[in-house]
């Protein structure tokens, strides 16, 4: 554990001694000339960096859509035009260079048609943005295929495609993508989910269970509480009897994975209390709580969330860097979704703390990431988080949170 993360120099909340916010959770002027400066010093940075970039990764989690939707995003903090364009540009070049072959918004093509079609709309150019909606309802017939080799996680599977979907939707403002084509997504997920937990005689465990790589991951990346999170979501009308029936039982085996810690582990059987990420460990599994307590109301799940939380808190400084996948800003996002559900300062405390971690990026010897400069594993990542924490009420995990 000492070997993950770093011990944390900062004392928890403690409301007469918080500089970062006032009592309406209304940031300073002086913690929010920081972030700006900051994420101006970042984006310098990372701009240098990009230039010895792979020109042939399209993809949103390290390659040119991931650099398109952090600037998406600061378009819309900051209302810059030149900003848009910035992210028209890097969209454009993700599209030159498209795998051809993966479905997902983080590892595939949908991340690149759907950042595009948000980009294209925004920027009234209609036609293009037609064309990538287009291109992206073409995976759908192939995405509906049970008997494919197409998974049902996040990152390469069929929950890939469907944030891409949600994506879409969200940023036109209007049901661009027409609710049947995500209720299908769904329908196959949970018939998905039926038939493995059939074959492996998990039925009476959890009538849903899904594998990557043949392993029973848990986290919201490859995992269950990734597939269960979206499941619940109002946007994808799963009927309130297969919530019932389907998707709270297996949500509720999950939870029972628990580590004593509140920590939970990367796979089913893995009984290693060490990872503390957004893709593995209470980081991630707190969205599938949060929102398992909006649709079922059962304290429990919003219990064991805080205690994800407090886990964040004790062993999110991490030494694997800044990143939101497997780092820092990744984790402080855990504190974002639980204030905003519970207007606890306490959480924006939290997460202020972790982006003045952020801010001194760099300086405490953290792992240089494989991808330095992308969005899931690097510099991008970090800015997007520091542009989120200036309207902490709209913070949203990107590629993720709906």
């Amino acid at each position: 554990m000492e070997q993950r993360c770093f011990s944390s120099p900062y004392t928890d909340y403690n409301q007469l001694v918080s500089t970062s916010f006032n009592s309406k959770g209304q940031l300073t002027s002086d913690f929010i000339h920081c972030l700006n400066n900051k994420i101006k010093e970042l984006l310098q940075l990372m701009e240098n960096g990009l230039k010895s970039a792979d020109p042939g990764d399209c993809t949103a989690y390290t390659g040119w859509a991931g650099i398109a939707l952090l600037y998406l995003h600061l378009s819309d903090v900051y209302g810059d035009p030149s900003l848009l364009q910035k992210a028209q540009d890097y969209v454009s070049r993700s599209l030159r260079c498209l795998t051809k072959r993966d479905f997902t918004f983080l590892c595939g093509d949908a991340g690149p048609f759907a950042v595009g079609a948000a980009v294209y709309q925004k920027l009234g150019c209609s036609k293009e943005a037609e064309d990538c909606v287009r291109s992206l309802l073409q995976m759908h017939p192939s995405v509906l295929k049970l008997d494919s080799q197409l998974p049902d996680e996040l990152l390469y599977g069929r929950m890939g495609y469907l944030y891409a979907l949600l994506f879409v939707n969200r940023q036109f403002g209007e049901e661009k993508i027409p609710s049947s084509y995500i209720q299908q997504v769904c329908n196959t997920v949970l018939d998905s989910g039926e038939r493995l937990a059939g074959r492996r005689n998990l039925t009476s465990q959890s009538p849903l269970m899904y594998e990557w790589y043949r392993e029973y991951y848990v986290g919201p990346a490859h995992g269950l509480a990734g597939i269960y999170y979206f499941l619940m979501q109002p946007e994808c009308n799963v009927s309130r009897e297969k919530l019932q029936s389907l998707v709270r039982p297996s949500v509720e085996y999950v939870s029972h994975l628990k580590f004593p810690s509140g920590n939970f582990p990367p796979c089913i059987g893995d009984r290693r209390d060490v990872l503390v990420h957004w893709c593995h460990g209470a980081s991630g599994v707190i969205y599938m709580l949060i929102q398992a307590y909006k649709v079922f109301g059962e304290q429990q799940y919003l219990t064991d969330a805080v205690q994800c939380a407090e886990v964040s808190w004790q062993r999110g400084l991490l030494k694997k860097g800044y990143g939101l996948c497997h780092g820092s800003a990744g984790n402080a996002y855990s504190f974002l979704a639980l204030y905003n559900f519970t207007q606890d300062m306490k959480y924006l405390y939290r997460a202020c703390k972790f982006a003045e971690w952020c801010m001194d990026y760099g300086e405490h010897g953290c792992r240089t990431p494989d991808t330095p400069f992308s969005l899931f594993e690097g510099m991008a990542g970090t800015i997007y988080f520091l542009a989120d924490l200036l309207e902490p009420s709209k913070a949203k995990f990107p590629a993720f949170e709906i």
